[in-house]
């Protein structure tokens, strides 16, 4: 296993954390922030002090078996994924229906079909300004496409360009896979699950969020008005997973 992980605070419950893709550590740690017990804040291959992923590793089935492992070894019984994170965590439900008892999956991208074009595009794109040789700078450009107007990032821009150059593979890899063959099999999941999507984000289509909270007998779902919500409703997101996990 190639993932790493942090802990914080102590006791009951043991929640896990699972990051989106490119995120930065202080992006990674954001959903767990005033929860309840023990946090366990997984860093997957690629990403912060974790080593590079090896070759092929890009695949759902490969990054929910190094998720799956941390939980089993931490104790977790609750469960929060953002974005890929969120797609490793419903492809672990899907195959082990009753190991947590919560889970919010944030942004999911994908459930058991292709990407749509828009999002496949944008993959494209990032892929090819990481492979430019130009420091950097075109990749800048495309994350400030993202950043809403008026929103305070400090240099969050600069921290995720710098994790996105190590993931040319991922962003390659990725838009073909899909989290679970058979979203049938998520009926039989246990777990009380809240799903949050946004409305006008390409990467994560409310649609998404709507079909994957519809295969989960227990779940909430809340669409928020945003193309990133992570950095411009924050106040509700913590809210919203206080309510469930607090």
């Amino acid at each position: 296993m190639t993932a790493r992980w942090t802990t914080h605070g102590r006791g009951d419950p043991v929640t896990l954390v699972v990051h989106g893709l490119g995120a930065t550590e202080g992006e990674a740690r954001l959903p767990a922030s005033g929860l309840p017990g023990t946090r366990v804040v997984l860093t997957l291959p690629g990403h912060g002090s974790a080593p590079d992923a090896p070759e092929g590793y890009w695949n759902y089935g490969a990054i929910a078996a190094d998720v799956l492992e941390v939980a089993r070894e931490v104790g977790a019984t609750r469960a929060i994924g953002t974005s890929l994170g969120a797609g490793a965590l419903t492809r672990i439900a899907a195959e082990h229906p009753r190991l947590f008892d919560r889970i919010a999956l944030l942004l999911p991208a994908a459930l058991d079909s292709q990407r749509e074009a828009a999002a496949t595009r944008t993959y494209e794109r990032l892929a090819a300004a990481v492979a430019a040789d130009d420091g950097g700078e075109r990749l800048r450009e495309l994350l400030a496409e993202d950043i809403p107007a008026g929103v305070d990032v400090g240099d969050y821009l600069e921290r995720r360009a710098e994790a996105l150059l190590r993931l040319e593979p991922a962003l390659r890899d990725l838009p073909g896979e899909v989290p679970v063959p058979d979203a049938s099999r998520l009926a039989e999941v246990t777990a009380d699950v809240l799903v949050i999507g946004a409305t006008n984000d390409p990467l994560h289509p409310a649609e998404v969020a709507e079909a994957t909270a519809k295969a989960l007998p227990r779940s909430r779902l809340e669409l928020l008005p945003s193309r990133a919500p992570v950095l411009t409703h924050r106040k509700e997101l913590r809210a919203l997973l206080t309510d469930l996990l607090g």
